[in-house]
């Protein structure tokens, strides 16, 4: 068993096939930091709780069609989440769940307007109407 602790002080025991599906804790794994507990300071104990969830049933599942279902339903969280979970998932170096949560904020945007995505994101326009005007037309193959 591999003891990790949160940024929170929130500590989750797994097993190390669980673990290494994180690159980093790999790593340091490897290197031998695993006997007093390795520490992840980037993440809160909601946050490396899905995360470890996400690893746990990647290890666990064997059947891709399964695996995409429950996919599908993990991914189903509110913008701040999803964000702290590609945060996590780069820090951790967890492809499998980078790619997934970035696929999911590109499938966000796919087909929507500048406008839309701002809205979105809640993004503030900063372009003056000239300033944006300009960007359209020297960019106008993105607008078509």
């Amino acid at each position: 068993m591999i003891t990790l602790t949160s940024s929170d002080g929130q500590t989750f025991d797994i097993d190390e096939v669980v673990a290494v599906e994180m690159q980093t804790i790999k790593h340091m794994m490897e290197d031998g930091y695993a006997e007093s507990g390795i520490p992840v300071p980037n993440v809160t104990g909601k946050i490396l709780a899905k995360v470890i969830d996400f690893c746990k049933k990647h290890v666990e599942t064997a059947k891709e069609e399964e695996l995409k279902a429950w996919d599908a339903d993990f991914i189903k969280v509110d913008q701040d989440t999803l964000y702290d979970l590609i945060m996590a998932a780069n820090y951790l170096d967890s492809k499998q769940l980078l790619d997934l949560t970035c696929q999911t904020v590109a499938d966000m945007i796919k087909g929507k307007s500048p406008e839309e995505i701002r809205e979105i994101f809640n993004i503030k326009n900063d372009f003056t109407p000239e300033e944006e005007e300009k960007i359209r037309k020297e960019n106008q193959w993105a607008f078509e």
